[in-house]
């Protein structure tokens, strides 16, 4: 647009003593043909720079921006991710990033170029005649005021309506997630209507909002066409005055219809960096999120687990563990029981520094371990969890995941151990078979058992059981139970059950319930004692 103006420019230049009265023009023809030749090679250069400095830069710092959000994802406390909803996540990370890539290669250029070329038109145009540039460009500060004084408005509709399409995507992910609940309970219509809802509430408030922002880009565009009907008042006045001639009323007349396209170009620009606001706050908040930081140290002091007074709450004003301490020694099983929301599984998580204490301290062979960078700290943890996680690949890999270096047959050795063998033989390919996302193909029997392979693969000095065989019928519990302890031998063990059968060989017995320890000592302590243990005993029919 810029140079195609320059050069009309130019040409009306060398036009204007033909015109006026028919004398040679200043220059000669070549001299036009050197001057277009010219801006043909700055176009080409400028359009090789543009290339190169929007489109490859952007898309390099793009790739950049989503391994640092990645690499921030990997220092945040491991319990996030049990806190964030996954949805809102993925948007994060693919759609904002996405968006913003998109937006800074085509809208950030194309804005910096259109008003690069307004400056530079409207300066050579008030050298040309000051009046008529005046009366062509009055209306483009108007219309960027009213979109600039708009964009408090426009933001607050663009986060309404980004919430809302979170919270579609949240009612389709919680469907896709429970749809074997939807249809076991025949909640099929009442989760159909409720999506339904969603998704219309969204259409409704997004249409709202972008008609909204089409009255107001729209609305500042159609005050720029008044820009050519004042030139054409300004030019005819100034004509009949003698002050302008009729070839320069000319081309402002022609530049008029033209000039314009930047600067709506501008305005749409603005509108989509408007957009971005909602984007751009969210990656930043997760930007500001603290990590965990820690020096790669060596434990070599021995593993046993150690807390003291400590005190720990998810949020304020709800305590899970109130100035609580223990000691879980190398060689010993340490069981923790208790009523469900005791705070079980929240000292295990945080003996592996899932979440760092509000207050006390948790050492580790007498390091504190908040001082340890979570990475390191957690290759001396084997952990076992109730809620198994497998991988869309082999049985073979899956289990692998323990230690990457291991051998097909170290791989093998322990997956006997865990009993895998039983239903592995049965797949289509033993243990080369693909099992599916999660292992979805598998039941929750045979996923625990590929669980604790997997944990007695890697063989970490210290091992975290939480309901390790809650999945499993007493038969295969009996089995696996031989695969337990090869794995906890010798080793510090912190094992969470509900079945009094599974903690019946503890060294030490912890109850925890309301976060403080309400009992502890050998199982044949707490039984003569007739508490806790001692009724979970009688009402399970154990013996201990």
């Amino acid at each position: 647009m810029l140079p195609a103006i320059f050069v009309f420019l130019f040409l009306a230049d060398w036009l204007r003593p033909l015109l006026n009265g028919g004398a040679s023009p200043a220059h000669g023809l070549s001299y036009f043909c050197v001057l277009a030749v010219a801006f043909l090679a700055v176009m080409y250069v400028v359009g090789v720079f543009q290339y190169r400095s929007t489109y490859t830069s952007v898309y390099d710092e793009s790739a950049n921006r989503r391994i640092n959000l990645a690499e921030k994802l990997r220092r945040l406390p491991l319990a996030f991710f049990g806190e964030k909803n996954l949805s809102d996540l993925t948007s994060t990370i693919m759609d904002d990033c996405t968006d913003l890539e998109h937006t800074f290669s085509h809208s950030v250029p194309q804005l910096f170029a259109s008003l690069i070329s307004i400056t530079l038109i409207a300066v050579g145009m008030c050298i040309y005649c000051w009046p008529l540039a005046v009366a062509l460009f009055w209306v483009v500060p108007v219309a960027l005021g009213i979109l600039l004084l708009s964009r408090k408005g426009m933001r607050r509709s663009n986060k309404v309506n980004y919430m809302n399409k979170r919270a579609v995507t949240e009612v389709i992910q919680e469907g896709l997630d429970t749809v074997q609940e939807i249809k076991s309970y025949g909640q099929d219509a009442r989760y159909t209507l409720r999506l339904d809802q969603s998704i219309d509430h969204y259409e409704r408030v997004m249409t709202r909002n972008e008609l909204v922002l089409g009255i107001l880009v729209n609305g500042a565009q159609s005050i720029l066409k008044l820009g050519l009907a004042t030139v054409t008042t300004v030019g005819t006045w100034m004509m009949a005055a003698g002050t302008v001639d009729m070839f320069t009323f000319l081309v402002f007349l022609v530049i008029g219809s033209r000039v314009y396209g930047p600067i709506n170009e501008v305005l749409n620009n603005l509108a989509a960096l408007t957009y971005l606001d909602v984007r751009i706050s969210r990656m930043n908040e997760m930007e500001r999120m603290p990590v965990q930081e820690g020096a790669d140290v060596s434990i070599d002091g021995g593993f046993d687990i150690r807390f003291e007074h400590v005190s720990f709450a998810y949020e304020e004003g709800k305590q899970v563990l109130n100035d609580v301490s223990f000691t879980a020694r190398q060689g010993e099983i340490t069981a923790l029981i208790g009523p469900s929301g005791g705070g079980k599984s929240t000292a295990a998580k945080l003996a592996a520094r899932f979440w760092d204490v509000n207050s006390g301290r948790i050492t580790l062979g007498g390091v504190d371990i908040s001082t340890v960078d979570p990475e390191a700290l957690l290759r001396n943890f084997s952990v076992v969890f109730q809620d198994v996680v497998l991988f869309n690949a082999s049985v073979m890999d899956n289990i692998r995941i323990g230690r990457r270096d291991a051998t097909d047959e170290e791989v093998l050795r322990v997956a006997r151990l865990a009993c895998c063998d039983e239903f592995v033989n049965k797949l289509p390919d033993g243990y080369r078979t693909v099992i599916g996302e999660n292992g979805q193909t598998l039941s929750g029997g045979e996923r625990q058992r590929i669980s604790i392979a997997r944990a007695l693969l890697k063989d970490a000095p210290v091992v975290l059981l939480d309901e390790a065989t809650a999945s499993l019928d007493v038969e295969n519990e009996t089995l696996i139970q031989a695969g337990i302890s090869e794995l906890v031998r010798n080793k510090t063990v912190l094992i969470i059950a509900h079945r009094m059968r599974t903690v019946a060989n503890a060294d030490k017995i912890l109850v925890l319930s309301g976060g403080e320890i309400s009992e502890q000592g050998t199982p044949g302590e707490l039984k003569a004692r007739g508490g806790y243990f001692a009724r979970m005993l009688s009402l399970q029919g154990e013996k201990a």
